[in-house]
């Protein structure tokens, strides 16, 4: 069943056509596990060709108005007013995942161990995403919570320090995991790579107001690293550095840890 709000919403939206197209192609995309044109152009129910089928998905499809900022926006914004008080600490994960020829960048608000999407795009290129659009993805989500504090949490692909100060100067608070070739100022003019800081299974340390990256030095970060202890056959072997701002170990931890057997949802 699609909630009510969600079809207030979408009647607003659509034309009667429209709404009666959505309608059913969304129960039908469930159902069948499938977003490929070819697979719900042959079980769509439709007393027409499957070619003609196909055709008239792609025509919704690509109707303009069709977008995030108009369909899926709305809908997020109800949802958190209606479940989300004004202030509350939300965790927002960044990721990419690539499939063969498709690079897809994905912001997820986390709820409750689900990944829920705001806003997804396409990279124009494989491999792992730049400064530009990781800041371009997130320029499209913050706005909508402007009245939440928001964590961005984000893996060693997002372990830029210009990200970091980029959130910083938007006021969003961060856990960037870095990788372990990363320097740390520990003394004055004393630099020392992550991986050599001591760090063994069990041990923990915080580092506040330090300088990173040696070249090209960013002042005033705090480093919380840690590596869990083993357990029995059970081995972990890496340590967690995450560049944040959130002022303690257990608060670094316990907000990077959201980001770990998170389910993914679909809009």
């Amino acid at each position: 069943m699609i909630p009510t709000f969600y079809l207030i919403h979408l009647k607003k939206q659509l034309s009667s056509a429209q709404f009666k197209m959505i309608g059913i192609l969304l129960p039908l995309i469930q159902s069948e596990k499938q977003v490929r044109l070819e697979r719900l152009s042959r079980v769509f129910p439709y007393p027409i060709t499957t070619e003609s089928r196909r055709k008239k998905l792609q025509r919704f499809l690509d109707l303009p108005h069709l977008t995030i900022s108009l369909i899926w926006f709305p809908l997020i914004t109800y949802w958190l007013i209606t479940y989300c008080r004004v202030g509350q600490t939300l965790s927002i994960a960044i990721d990419r995942s690539q499939w063969g020829r498709i690079n897809l960048f994905m912001v997820s608000l986390i709820w409750e161990r689900r990944a829920i999407p705001l806003y997804w795009s396409l990279l124009p290129k494989l491999g792992n995403s730049n400064f530009e659009s990781q800041t371009t993805n997130l320029q499209q989500v913050l706005p909508l919570f402007s009245e939440y504090k928001v964590i961005i949490l984000g893996d060693r692909e997002f372990c830029s320090v210009d990200l970091a100060n980029w959130l910083r100067k938007k006021g969003v608070s961060f856990c960037l995991r870095l990788k372990k070739n990363h320097c740390i100022e520990t003394e004055h003019l004393v630099w020392q790579r992550l991986d050599k800081l001591g760090i063994i299974p069990g041990t923990s340390l915080y580092f506040q107001g330090k300088r990173v990256r040696k070249t090209r030095p960013a002042t005033g970060f705090d480093l919380a690293c840690k590596w869990k202890r083993n357990y029995g056959r059970w081995k972990v072997d890496k340590a967690w550095f995450i560049l944040t701002d959130l002022g303690s170990l257990p608060a670094a931890i316990d907000a990077y840890k959201q980001r770990m057997g998170i389910e993914e949802m679909f809009p």
